[in-house]
């Protein structure tokens, strides 16, 4: 395991935030921590605490000029069987392989560690940058998220604030750090779909409706249906059946309703009213006694190349020689939040492949050239 004493300042902080066991929505006082550092350096801060979750708004600079986020989240997953881990999952070591372990290492202490020595350094540097750096940090993204950024976005529209840029520190990357940026990310609309029969023997079917039998073609033509053809930032808009269940348990019962849960990915090429109009359409066509809740996650954003992903993209270049690729896969992230603002939103952070996993790690030298990434972005977009 490396020393203490050898540790770069993103690493040491990196582990000092993975120690505390943060998990969502707690937030173990490393938002604290996190101010502490920025406030040091002059940033302005203004804790939000809404219902259950912790919530920081820090900004450094003028009302003049852009303004630059870096937006992340302090909780984390649960560790799932502890005596599964190789190393405790709030240790925080790091391995002879050169790999940080720890729950959050990679989703996204890591991140949030680099954006604050990187903002420390800027500022020092540039003290009388143009615009603002500013930082939005929630406990409650791998939660519900309705009292994280969600809510927090909501107060700095109602007061006019202004988001030019934004960096979400998500894990991006998925082979080498900084191959991959997320410029966008699809919405998501799921629903619960309720189709009514009638109970009754199994029998006796003349005096029973089978809603199973009944939903079958309607549920095959949703599944079947091509929504739309995507285009040159987004794939197709996908529809995926996740649950089916209907009957009382019994062999010989007829069940009288069945219910089914579904959720649509779906691109800028789609929207909700449209996608609930053509749902609706099919399921009428069917002649189905059929009711609906839908659950709206999010909508779909895109960032298109320009001032935020040429300057990303440069600094890339810059500290790793790597081109990276824009991207709009994966799932749903706070940026769909921040991004209805009409800000630009990119997706930056660490190799992804064990995030949400046992034995989360990253590679312990990629927290040092992120922050240098994350520096040389601010440089260009704000000195």
């Amino acid at each position: 395991m490396t020393a203490s004493a050898e540790r770069s300042p993103t690493l040491q902080l990196a582990c000092d935030l993975i120690r505390r066991p943060s998990v969502t929505p707690v937030d173990a006082d490393c938002q604290a921590q996190m101010m502490h550092r920025l406030g040091a350096v002059g940033f302005a801060l203004e804790p939000m605490r809404i219902e259950d979750v912790d919530n920081f708004w820090a900004t450094h600079g003028t009302q003049d000029g852009p303004v630059l986020c870096f937006a992340g989240h302090t909780d984390v997953v649960p560790t799932g069987p502890v005596q599964q881990w190789q190393h405790e999952p709030f240790d925080a070591l790091i391995d002879a392989d050169g790999m940080l372990c720890g729950r959050g290492a990679a989703d996204m202490k890591g991140s949030l560690a680099s954006m604050v020595v990187a903002s420390e350094r800027f500022v020092r540097d540039y003290p009388d940058h143009r615009g603002k750096v500013a930082f939005l940090i929630t406990s409650d993204e791998e939660g519900p998220a309705h009292h994280g950024t969600k809510a927090v976005v909501e107060r700095l529209k109602a007061r006019n604030e202004r988001l030019d840029w934004c960096i979400v520190g998500e894990p991006s990357s998925t082979d080498l750090l900084g191959d991959v940026v997320k410029n966008g990310r699809r919405g998501s609309l799921g629903a619960t779909l309720t189709v009514r029969g009638k109970q009754g023997h199994v029998a006796y079917p003349h005096l029973a409706r089978n809603p199973i039998h009944l939903a079958a073609a309607a549920l095959a033509e949703l599944a079947g249906e091509h929504w739309d053809e995507g285009n040159a930032f987004f794939p197709p808009t996908s529809f995926q059946i996740s649950n089916l269940n209907a009957g009382t348990g019994a062999t010989n019962v007829v069940p009288g309703e069945l219910t089914a849960l579904f959720n649509f990915r779906f691109s800028t090429e789609s929207t909700v009213e449209g996608l609930q109009q053509r749902v609706a359409a099919i399921l009428d066509r069917h002649q189905l006694d059929w009711s609906i809740d839908w659950a709206l996650s999010g909508l779909p954003f895109l960032t298109e190349p320009g001032e935020l992903l040429d300057a990303v993209a440069a600094s890339i270049k810059q500290v790793t020689d790597r081109e990276t690729r824009p991207s709009t896969s994966g799932g749903t992230s706070d940026g769909r939040f921040i991004a209805t603002m009409g800000t630009q939103v990119v997706e930056l952070g660490p190799v992804n492949a064990t995030i949400h996993q046992v034995d989360e790690r990253i590679l312990a030298s990629d927290l040092d050239l992120l922050t240098e990434i994350y520096y040389q972005t601010l440089v260009r977009l704000l000195a």
